[in-house]
Parts: structure tokens; C-alpha cells; sequence
């Protein structure tokens, strides 16, 4: 059968979707901006908010209803929303905040200046401020700056009818909690027991809800470290855990999916701070002045740290012109030995960062990277010293270029895998400083060893 050619066509996707935003916020019909955000997907809604100036994104947000507004700074980075919330009117920011769940309001408001975050705190309801201060108290990378205060809590003495009367009485507090299990607490909100929503309909009303509960629930403490957090979701197939303080108090919950972005946030944190991003997260919508001084104060203190490994280089230019070949393999010894390098680097920051590996394990890391080392840089050495042979015919230039990138494969692999550690032991953070130094190092001890050993041969490099 022939297809219809009349059909129209598929709509073309957007491209612009900003001005779009922009053009029906100015048109005073609150709906079709409504429609327009709904039609875009998170990453458009996403792209869309930041390409807009700072009063334009503030035009949007004011023209959308605080619930709508919240969703679209949800589908932006911590950082970037922060910023949008601050530069609304304090009561629009307030309504804004108030529709988000109690973790995101404290990673926002952590954000913010001080006088802003203090400001829209005000204007909140007292035990949601309350919640929030609460929250940003923690660090973001423990249980309790992870966790959300919105949980079902139920008294040990409740019955099912109450807690069923309780659900239905607060349905529109309870609409955005996770149901699928609440919390039994003791008279003094002490956590004693976990009850599945489900079980509530097979029991009978008059029970008492101490009588159906799992009793001594697994639980996390407020001040249980992300490292633990992470090992304890691979442990155990929960999508959440209660936390509690050191008294045992019920503090709120903490869900699997929390914990794993905040690993991945900390492994891309890591990751840009080992290439020269500092300071925190960067945008491309942030003022241009912003990102070119965080970037110019790890990259001009390379200048400086460059300049050792050119002062090696000077002080064999004799050598270097008496033996031309030895330019074409001296950036080949710098790479590879710092690729090397770049890899143990990687790896003592992974096994950091998941608690395998303590600050003060240094000898033992070092051992297990100069075995890694003396393999790898023994096949790299053959295999440059092969190309040394092949292009220049003379045997001894592939000797010294050959033991040399052995050599420094050690010397890096040696670096890379001790000093996250030792830089952790002494309270540097490891992903800022390890890169530059292992660079430097490298650099300089494969150059010396290239130009070195070359002078001390050079009778045999130098054809007559």
C-alpha cells in the first residue's frame, strides 16, 4: 500500500528555545510560558535558563508559578542555580526554595552569600528554616548534608487506623515524601523500627504499629563519611537508610541515588581540579573575569614550575646540538613518562576516595607501583629504543633513550602513586598539586637522564 505524501511535516525541534522562554514570559499569559517550559525536555529546559542574561532568567522565573520555577532550577547545576536563586526578589527566591525538597534547599542556599541565605531562610516557615540550617550545618559529603528531613514518622504507641488517619489528614504535606516506608520512633524520637507502607493494608486497624515493625533497622549516622555511605549501598540492596545521631535520634533519610551522584560529583570534582579548574565548579555562563582568574592561578605557577625543566635542557645544549636527534625523542620521554605517572595518580585518588588505601600506606603503594612500573617501562624502553635504532642507525642513541624512559617510568609511577597520599597526610589537596608536580618532576628527571647519559656517551653518538 502507497503511503500518503500530504501528511505534514514532523515539526523542527527548536534550536533557540531561550528566546522562546523570554518572548512568552514578556506576553503576561502565564500558560504558554507554562506550555513551553513542559515541551522542552530537562537538558533543553537546562540549556535554555542559561543562555539567558541574568534579568531575563529572573523574568521567567517571576512570570512561572513557584512550583514550575523550582522544577526548572532543579534541572540546573548546584552552582548555576544557586546563583539564579540569588539574584531574585527575597520573596520570590522564598517561594521558589520552599517548593524544593529539604537537600536541595540546603544545596542552593549553602551556595549563596550569607545575607542572601539568611534573608530567604526568614522568609520561610520556622521548622522548614529550621530543617535547612540544620542540614547546611553538615559538610556535603557526610550522611547528614546528604540526607532529606522529609520522612513518615510514626509514634511506637500509634495504631494502624492513626497512622492511616495521619496519612490521609496531611495528604498534601506527604504528596512529595518517599511512602514507601515510615518511621517508628520512641517517645523520645528515638529510631526503633522501619514499617513498609504496604504492610498497612494487612493488618489490622486496631494493631499497633510496634507489633508489625521491623525492629532495629539498619541505619547510617548524620556523620557517616561519603566513602562509608558509598560501601554501604554496595552492601546491602537498600534505596535508602534512616540516619540518626550519636544519640540514636531520627534525623531524616538518605537514598541511594543521593550517594551515588555525590560520588560522581566528587570524581568529576576531582578530575577538574587535576586540570587546572579551581575554585569550584565551572561554567561558561559565568563572568568571563571569574573563570579566566581561577584558571591563570594554577596555570601561571606552571610557568614557573616549566622553568625548572628548561634550566635542565640549558645546561646540556652543547650535547643537544652535538646529537640533533636526541630533540625528536626528548618529548617522547616527557609524554610517556608522564602518562605513566598521570595513571598511578588516578588510581591512589580512586582507592582515596573509597577508603581503600590510608595517607600513611605510602612504602606499600610505592612497592606495588615500581613493580607495575619496571614492567611497563621496560616494554616502553624496547620499544623506543627500537625507533630510536630504526631512525637514526646508531645503537647507543636507542640505549640511552631506551633506559632512560625506563628509568623515568619508575621515577613517575613512583610519584604518581605516593604523593596524593603524602599531600592528603599533610592536608594539600591531592587533585590540585599532584598533576603539577608530577609534571615538573618528570620532566626534568627525563630530560637530565636523556641529556646526561647522551653527554656521557656522546663520543659514541656523535658519527665521525
Amino acid at each position: 500500500m502507497s503511503q500518503d505524501s500530504t501528511l505534514p511535516d514532523a515539526p523542527e525541534a527548536n534550536d533557540r528555545p531561550w528566546e522562546d522562554l523570554l518572548r512568552h514570559a514578556r506576553s503576561g499569559d502565564p500558560q504558554q510560558l507554562t506550555d513551553c517550559v513542559e515541551q522542552l525536555s530537562t537538558g533543553d529546559q537546562a540549556r535554555a535558563l542559561s543562555r539567558l542574561s541574568e534579568d531575563e532568567r529572573s523574568e521567567v522565573l517571576t512570570a512561572l508559578s513557584a512550583e514550575e520555577a523550582a522544577e526548572l532550577i532543579r534541572c540546573l547545576p548546584e552552582m548555576q542555580a544557586a546563583n539564579t536563586i540569588g539574584m531574585l526578589q527575597v520573596d520570590t527566591a522564598a517561594a521558589i526554595v520552599h517548593e524544593l525538597h529539604s537537600d536541595e534547599q540546603a544545596d542552593v542556599l549553602g551556595d549563596v552569600s550569607s545575607e542572601q541565605a539568611e534573608a530567604i531562610l526568614q522568609a520561610l516557615p520556622d521548622d522548614e528554616a529550621a530543617a535547612v540550617r540544620e542540614l547546611t550545618s553538615f559538610a556535603d559529603d557526610v550522611a547528614g548534608g546528604l540526607m532529606i528531613c522529609e520522612v513518615l514518622r510514626f509514634h511506637e504507641n500509634m495504631t494502624v487506623a492513626e497512622v492511616i488517619h495521619q496519612l490521609s489528614a496531611n495528604e498534601d504535606e506527604y504528596s512529595d515524601f518517599d511512602v514507601q516506608y515510615g518511621y517508628v520512633c520512641d517517645s523520645e524520637d528515638r529510631l526503633i523500627g522501619v514499617i513498609p507502607m504496604r504492610n498497612l493494608l494487612f493488618a489490622k486497624r486496631s494493631e499497633r504499629i510496634a507489633t508489625i515493625m521491623i525492629r532495629n533497622p539498619l541505619s547510617v549516622f548524620d556523620s557517616t563519611s561519603l566513602e562509608d555511605l558509598v560501601e554501604f549501598f554496595d552492601d546491602h540492596s537498600f534505596l535508602g537508610a534512616p540516619v540518626i545521631d550519636a544519640g540514636g535520634h531520627l534525623r531524616g533519610v538518605i537514598h541511594r541515588d543521593a550517594v551515588d551522584y555525590e560520588a560522581t560529583r566528587a570524581v568529576e570534582s576531582d578530575y577538574l581540579k587535576s586540570q587546572g579548574i579551581v575554585g569550584g565548579e565551572e561554567l561558561r555562563t559565568m563572568p568571563i573575569w571569574l573563570r579566566a582568574r581561577r584558571r591563570l592561578s594554577w596555570l601561571s605557577i606552571n610557568v614557573f614550575l616549566n622553568l625548572g625543566a628548561a634550566s635542565v635542557i640549558a645546561m646540556f645544549q652543547d650535547t643537544l646540538e652535538a646529537v640533533i636527534a636526541l630533540a625528536v625523542f626528548l618529548p617522547i620521554i616527557s609524554d610517556m613518562s608522564g602518562c605513566s605517572g598521570n595513571q598511578a595518580v588516578a588510581v591512589s585518588m580512586r582507592e582515596l576516595s573509597l577508603g581503600l588505601v590510608r595517607p600513611t600506606e605510602a612504602f606499600r603503594v610505592w612497592w606495588q607501583e615500581v613493580s607495575v612500573g619496571l614492567i611497563n617501562g621496560t616494554v616502553l624502553g624496547l620499544l623506543v629504543a627500537l625507533a630510536a635504532f630504526v631512525f637514526n642507525g646508531n645503537l647507543y642513541l636507542g640505549l640511552v633513550v631506551g633506559v632512560a624512559l625506563l628509568t623515568n617510568t619508575i621515577i613517575a609511577v613512583s610519584i604518581g602513586g605516593t604523593v596524593p597520599l603524602l599531600l592528603k597526610r599533610f592536608g594539600v589537596d591531592p587533585a590540585v598539586a599532584s598533576g603539577p608536580l608530577l609534571t615538573t618532576v618528570t620532566d626534568m628527571c627525563g630530560f637530565f637522564l636523556v641529556l646526561g647519559m647522551a653527554t656521557l656517551m656522546l663520543s659514541k653518538l656523535v658519527t665521525p
